[in-house]
């Protein structure tokens, strides 16, 4: 596995990481490999949108890092996307958005 694609992963497992604490959903649940109920499925759209988005990583790359299609990952950044015109919704989002950039500048500093 190449260097950038091993950091991807762990971008992925740290974006679902905090999409299932904020939604109470189990990290296990939101990476399998089956679409997974409702609220499983919606989790894994957060942490696909949270890895594109905190992380700047191309919908390819989230894909390659999430096994999923990129279509499948555009979808689901699309579907976060249009949420956030919820003010509460939002706020939440941009709570997790924080926590993953906070998280990515430590490792920066770190690898330093």
């Amino acid at each position: 596995m190449k260097a950038n694609t091993r950091a991807d992963r762990a971008a992925a497992k740290l974006a679902i990481a905090v999409a299932g604490y904020g939604l109470g959903i189990d990290a296990a649940e939101i990476s399998g490999p089956t679409r997974g109920s409702a609220p499983i499925a919606f989790a894994r759209q957060v942490a696909m949108y949270l890895a594109h988005v905190a992380f700047e990583m191309s919908l390819n790359r989230v894909a390659i890092a999430f096994d999923r299609d990129r279509s499948t990952v555009g979808h689901a950044c699309h579907l976060i996307e249009d949420r956030r015109d919820g003010v509460d919704f939002d706020d939440w989002i941009e709570g997790l958005e924080s926590m993953l950039r906070e998280a990515a500048c430590v490792r920066v500093r770190e690898a330093a």
